[in-house]
């Protein structure tokens, strides 16, 4: 789904509280304390962490899929 003024925002109402569960439960598993509502003052790192184990759980969710 891609939309023309470039926003990223979640169209289905129940996908948004499931990802916000998600990103909450990828950033206690890396170690970054995550509030609920504004996170701007997380460091670089630590918001690539969560990014980053966000994919991993997505990609293995896949692979596990596939078997």
């Amino acid at each position: 789904m891609s939309n023309s003024n470039g926003s990223n925002k979640i169209v289905v109402p129940n996908a948004r509280e499931a990802m916000n569960k998600f990103k909450m439960e990828a950033a206690s598993e890396v170690g970054v304390n995550l509030k609920q509502g504004y996170n701007g003052d997380l460091t670089s790192r630590q918001a690539g962490s969560v990014g980053g184990q966000m994919v991993k759980k997505m990609i293995e969710a896949y692979e596990n899929g596939m078997k």
